[in-house]
């Protein structure tokens, strides 16, 4: 097939390759050129609406406000050079979902959302879980390009913004674990128990399960850096996930925690690192 990819973090950049590899040809850009060059087989192009245009065009951008920049307000929907099918991959609100089916829709475009579980190294070895919404025909049409880049893809219907509703409540989920993990290993420190001891024990058997055992892993050793999604990214989705309950009117009191927690994590300078270091916001409030 042939498809453009906007927006190349270490997460687009892994993807990108995974669909070169696939035998795609694959027009990639980037805000910053030096990343497009990075994927090595991929034809960089000089704008977004270059990558805007084949059989699919992908978007995996940073948050709410670049994606609505690029594709919105860029003026991209109202070109003339505009791909069969447009798959949002980027974590995104449920309120910018909902706005981006209509758009598609008044510009008689087809429009899937496909945000995605997994962190880079999983992106790279072709293990996304993929969460697509859309009409079967635009899925069925880009199925081959979530066969290159994830071992399962998930439907959760024909509205575009249930994937994102999805893709939050798993995020949700994945920082509860950190942050219980993180609070149970200070209690059992407290005690005079290592932590690293105990959350090995509990994440081998009680609590063997992907993230537990890997985010415990690194909560184990500490090791917050390079990041593979930083805390700065875990509070923008806590943050959405917020919206998105005050929207349907379901309280999520443990997701305001998590909120204070992240930016107790961010104001301490720790921002940039992987938010399995917010384990370290209980270690240091029990003065360890």
């Amino acid at each position: 097939m042939d498809v453009g990819f906007i927006g190349l973090g270490r997460m687009g950049q892994a993807m990108a390759a995974r669909l070169v590899a696939a035998g795609h040809r694959v027009r990639v850009w980037n805000r910053s050129p030096e990343a497009a060059k990075a994927v090595v087989g991929a034809e960089p192009v000089g704008s977004a609406a270059e990558a805007f245009a084949g059989d699919a065009a992908i978007t995996m951008l940073a948050d709410d406000t670049a994606l609505r920049a690029v594709i919105v307000e860029g003026g991209l929907l109202d070109s003339g050079r505009r791909p069969a099918v447009h798959i949002g991959m980027s974590t995104i609100s449920v309120a910018l979902a909902k706005e981006l089916a209509a758009v598609h829709g008044r510009a008689g475009l087809s429009y899937v959302s496909a945000p995605v579980f997994g962190r880079p190294d999983a992106a790279a070895n072709g293990a996304l879980n993929i969460i697509a919404a859309g009409t079967d025909e635009a899925i069925a049409r880009v199925q081959p390009l979530f066969d290159a880049m994830g071992s399962k893809t998930w439907r959760f219907g024909t509205e575009p913004e249930r994937a994102n509703a999805v893709k939050l409540a798993g995020n949700f989920m994945i920082v509860s674990a950190i942050e219980a993990m993180g609070e149970a290993a200070a209690f059992a420190e407290g005690h005079g128990i290592p932590g690293a001891e105990v959350l090995e024990m509990l994440t081998g058997t009680l609590f063997a399960s992907p993230v537990y055992k890997n985010y415990g892993a690194m909560i184990m050793e500490g090791r917050y850096e390079p990041p593979g999604f930083t805390m700065r990214l875990g509070l923008k989705d806590v943050r959405l996930a917020l919206a998105a309950g005050d929207a349907v009117n379901v309280p999520m009191p443990f997701a305001s925690v998590l909120r204070d927690n992240l930016l107790d994590a961010i104001a301490h300078g720790d921002g940039d690192k992987d938010f399995a270091g917010l384990a370290t916001v209980a270690a240091r409030r029990s003065g360890r």
